[in-house]
């Protein structure tokens, strides 16, 4: 019988604040219905406000999270604030989505390839 080594982590992981801060961010469903929102285009706070059912000071205050860790970018003209989608952000977590999924994958080929040598040792 083939014995299975599993690996485990010996070391703790490296804190990745960025990382951290954007997961806080898209943690929250009001922040993620903004961004919702925004998917479809760039519109105002006021705007963003209305559906969602909080104050303006509320949305400028889900904008500045959003926007400290590059999912927005609000910009004022005039009178109004504007916001659309920052793509910097996003970038930073489908490079973490991607150097993660490498690992987890090469674990369950690991995996895959130990069930296939049992079976085959029946």
């Amino acid at each position: 019988m083939a014995s299975l080594r599993i690996q485990r982590a010996t070391r703790t992981p490296t804190p990745n604040p960025k990382i951290d801060r954007l997961f806080y961010a898209l943690g929250d469903p009001t922040r993620r219905a903004i961004l919702d929102r925004l998917s479809g285009g760039p519109t105002s706070v006021s705007r963003l406000a209305v559906p969602l059912g909080v104050s303006l000071t509320a949305v400028a205050q889900h904008l500045q999270i959003l926007e400290e860790v590059g999912l927005v970018h609000t910009e004022k003209l005039g009178r109004v604030r504007t916001c659309r989608i920052e793509t910097a952000g996003f970038r930073a977590l489908e490079q973490w989505i991607r150097d993660h999924r490498t690992a987890w994958e090469q674990t369950l080929d690991r995996l895959g390839e130990f069930l296939a040598d049992e079976d085959d040792s029946r």
